[in-house]
């Protein structure tokens, strides 16, 4: 690994297909998910990977000690270790137990809904690994149901079948605490892992944005915790866009729990933001939370332009000195890049933009200071 050889030592975990010396070991040689000991150019041990030829990221490192043995007692001690990080950080068990790399555990997601969790396994490894993973999750903090994906981006890069699994007893709702908030996300039919814990800080913090008496727009709603954030702070309309009825039936769920209710609008986003600007309505608070636009680097140009009609869009069913809060998970749209978005359509609507306020994921999404690619959610708080 002649070529990985400065990044894996100063602390990345991936290594890619053609960083290997394929004259000395041959990919084939793996089958999808089995260990490796992997050693340096110069042949002196690095750590213990698991690998898959099939893969352009062909081994994810596990550890760093090359005498370990990765079984229940050793994902048990990597799982302690990230529980008790979020129970000192929140005082009910609801977020992001594991994440991935910066917890040491390559390809495991863990969001955690009290005594249920969701564990999404993104790799061949991690499904190679998933009976002791699991032990080692019910040792720790017993759940009384654990929920088993994985990602379907992921998935397709990895060549790795579909998984959704049950294990014990997984309701097909699931009651969140956040905060001040009680939210209601179906499970078995909702997104991802069920719900977005990433954006939690994000949503407290656009309290300070909302005064008693405005109308907010939450684009891309999906089940209104963006909404129940702004109703809590004194909004007197929000309308919820989302493609999913489904999703919009839990955001009015989720409103009526406070004695509200949303105006949900379902469609495309652009052109349900389209109409809304011909029937002039205007809000004094729009946020901009859209899913990953841009999933690879070679999307990254079509991608923008997403973002940049979807910014034009928003703007302009925006009352002047209102406040757009955007945000973009994803990773391969640069903070700059996004900011620069929202510059350029306030330029095009002839206004002036103010950047207020630059935040990321919180702290249960722990960003590993050697592995940008940890590192994705940017929010930004403007007004314009």
């Amino acid at each position: 690994m002649a070529k990985a050889d400065k990044r894996v030592r100063l602390g990345h975990n991936w290594i890619f297909s053609n960083e290997v010396d394929t004259q000395a070991t041959s990919l084939s040689a793996f089958r999808p998910g089995e260990i490796a000991r992997v050693v340096d150019d110069g042949r002196h041990p690095v750590g213990l990977a698991y690998v898959n030829p099939n893969a352009l990221i062909c081994a994810r490192l596990l550890t760093r000690d090359v005498r370990a043995h990765i079984d229940s007692t050793w994902f048990a001690n990597r799982i302690r270790r990230a529980l008790d990080l979020r129970a000192r950080l929140y005082d009910a068990p609801f977020y992001r137990l594991v994440y991935g790399e910066s917890d040491g555990l390559p390809g495991f997601v863990v969001d955690r809904y009290g005594d249920i969790c969701v564990a999404q396994l993104n790799t061949a490894g991690a499904l190679e690994l998933r009976e002791p993973f699991i032990t080692a999750l019910a040792e720790t903090i017993a759940p009384k149901g654990v929920l088993l994906r994985n990602a379907g981006s992921t998935r397709a890069l990895e060549g790795v079948e579909a998984l959704d699994q049950a294990i014990g007893d997984v309701p097909e709702i699931i009651d969140i605490r956040e905060g001040d908030m009680t939210v209601w996300a179906p499970l078995r039919a909702g997104q991802k892992t069920g719900y977005f814990y990433d954006q939690r800080d994000n949503r407290l913090r656009l309290r300070r944005y909302v005064k008693p008496g405005d109308n907010v727009l939450d684009v891309f709603s999906y089940v209104g915790a963006w909404a129940l954030s702004a109703f809590l702070a004194g909004a007197a309309n929000v309308t919820c866009i989302d493609q999913s009825e489904l999703a919009l039936e839990f955001a009015d769920r989720n409103a009526s729990g406070i004695d509200r209710s949303i105006d949900g609008l379902v469609g495309d986003a652009l052109e349900v933001l389209r109409g809304l600007h011909q029937e002039r309505r205007r809000y004094d608070v729009v946020i901009l939370d859209p899913p990953a636009l841009i999933k690879r680097r070679k999307d990254a140009a079509a991608g923008e332009r997403h973002y940049q009609r979807l910014h034009d869009a928003a703007l302009k069913v925006l009352k002047e000195d209102g406040f757009l809060i955007s945000a973009s998970c994803s990773h391969h749209l640069a903070a700059e890049r996004l900011q620069r978005v929202a510059l350029d359509a306030a330029r095009d609507a002839g206004r002036r933009l103010q950047v207020l306020e630059r935040h990321g994921h919180g702290p249960d999404h722990p960003v590993h200071p050697a592995m940008p690619e940890t590192e994705y959610l940017k929010a930004l708080f403007t007004r314009c």
